[in-house]
């Protein structure tokens, strides 16, 4: 995933999606033979010359300066998680050092504590690549209660989520509209593959989603971009049935992030997760999630 070669396919790829009626560009009724603005259209919107434009979605131009992708993404209709991104991408492009390796992944205590203080609140402590470091009980019984609970505090065992949500059959069963979770998840990922392109994890997770499933490969190629911090979902969970919840998600620095699942007040899905909570009470005390590190 090099910086130049992926900017150029996300700028072609997001171009590929605009109809010329939807920026105000005149065809006259000429039949087209790609989909979506011509680079000499594009470029004209963004106010570069053709040629200049060309060599930027090639590869084989000097990047681009800050000014030109704002005006690129203006073009382009991009929304500001998908206009970070392009400038992630340019970045990644430039002649510059190497940068160091992301910091181990690990249960810190002050993480430890949060899931503690959100108590009853299913949580999910996620890696960069959406490994899971640590959940609380109803994190676990919510999202995965078919996995071992364990399964967090071994590096080598940890649930990633979005290969749950692609490669197995009953996390697919508990989202009802399961291709918007899919768009989220592979959208997500485009953000931490403009974040951490170095990233050894993030090479091996989307190599071995986009062999095993279709669906993600199609996805990834699409190149679309998503922010998941806040989003909601009806769920269809095989122990108390049909719940909304709002999926809500804190960024923890350097990739890490809290996902916690909200219901509103007296609600029916409300009900749902409490009867999940007496459903499925811990035969033994909760633990406090093992410190652990992984590259």
């Amino acid at each position: 995933m090099k910086g130049k070669t992926q900017l150029g396919e996300f700028l072609q790829a997001r171009r590929s999606h605009l109809r010329p009626e939807d920026v105000g560009v005149a065809t006259y009724g000429e039949r087209r033979r790609v989909p979506g603005l011509r680079r000499e259209e594009l470029a004209l919107l963004a106010g570069v010359s053709v040629s200049y434009y060309t060599r930027l979605e090639q590869g084989q131009a000097p990047s681009a300066s800050p000014e030109v992708l704002d005006a690129l993404a203006f073009a382009l209709r991009l929304d500001e998680p998908e206009r970070r991104y392009l400038h992630d991408l340019a970045r990644t492009g430039r002649q510059r050092p190497r940068g160091r390796r992301p910091a181990p992944e690990q249960v810190t205590e002050e993480h430890a504590q949060l899931l503690d203080v959100l108590g009853d609140a299913p949580t999910l402590l996620l890696g960069r690549c959406g490994d899971v470091l640590a959940w609380n009980h109803m994190g676990h019984a919510l999202f995965a209660g078919h996995v071992d609970p364990d399964a967090p505090d071994l590096p080598d065992r940890r649930p990633n989520m979005a290969r749950l949500v692609f490669l197995d059959p009953h996390t697919r069963d508990l989202y009802a509209d399961w291709p918007s979770k899919a768009r989220a998840v592979v959208g997500h990922l485009r953000l931490v593959a403009g974040r951490f392109p170095d990233g050894a994890a993030l090479h091996a997770l989307v190599g071995e989603l986009s062999a095993k499933s279709a669906e993600f490969a199609a996805l990834w190629a699409d190149h679309r971009v998503k922010s998941h911090m806040l989003a909601s979902y009806e769920m269809r969970h095989p122990l108390v049935g049909s719940l909304t919840v709002v999926q809500q998600t804190l960024g923890l620095g350097r990739g890490t992030s809290v996902v916690v699942a909200t219901t509103p007040a007296g609600s029916s899905s409300r009900a749902a997760l409490a009867l999940l909570a007496q459903a499925t009470v811990p035969t033994e005390p909760a633990r406090t999630p093992a410190r652990a590190a992984t590259d």
